[in-house]
């Protein structure tokens, strides 16, 4: 749902995150980016959160199957993922709310999984989740609630001041 969207071919080509995690914990952060946005709308919003969570791990169930994994090592697995999203979202959270330093910590430890030897590539990171959170928090509550879909800005962008939310018209005092 949260990823379907997302540009995983520029992701992998723009970013040296270990390739085994890099889906999960895409996919968990911009879980998160959406919840963050989603809280901000009262009951439906909650309600959204909820039906993203459950969306997601209902995603994970299905490419674990897919992929072949035999329901003992799946429900292992769901725990350990269960376990790994909720410390995500709690750094992400931190992060969010704090300075560069304590979101740049977050995406080491959960994107990068502590293997980031390029800091440029954390950098790169740090700059597209809080553009990215700018811009989410620019979109149309109602809109996101009524179709679940939130187009991502891409990784890499020549105009980064686009990401500024659009002046609202002014009028004046005849109304023009």
């Amino acid at each position: 749902m949260c990823i379907s969207s997302w540009d995983l071919a520029l992701q992998g080509q723009s970013l040296s995150v270990p390739v085994r995690y890099s889906v999960n914990s895409l996919c968990f952060l911009l879980c998160r980016m959406c919840l963050v946005r989603m809280r901000q709308r009262g009951h439906e919003g909650k309600y959204m959160c909820r039906y993203i969570v459950h969306s997601m791990w209902e995603d994970v169930e299905q490419r674990s199957k897919i992929m072949g994994i035999d329901a003992i090592h799946r429900k292992e697995s769901m725990r350990a993922m269960t376990e790994t999203f909720y410390a995500a979202i709690f750094g992400y959270d931190e992060g969010i709310l704090s300075g560069d330093g304590v979101l740049a910590a977050a995406l080491w430890r959960n994107m990068f999984k502590r293997q980031c030897e390029d800091p440029r590539q954390l950098e790169l990171m740090l700059e597209y989740v809080r553009k990215q959170m700018q811009f989410i928090d620019t979109l149309d509550g109602e809109d996101l609630l009524l179709t679940g879909e939130v187009k991502w800005r891409p990784l890499l962008e020549e105009n980064a001041q686009s990401i500024l939310k659009v002046p609202s018209s002014t009028y004046n005092d005849a109304g023009l």
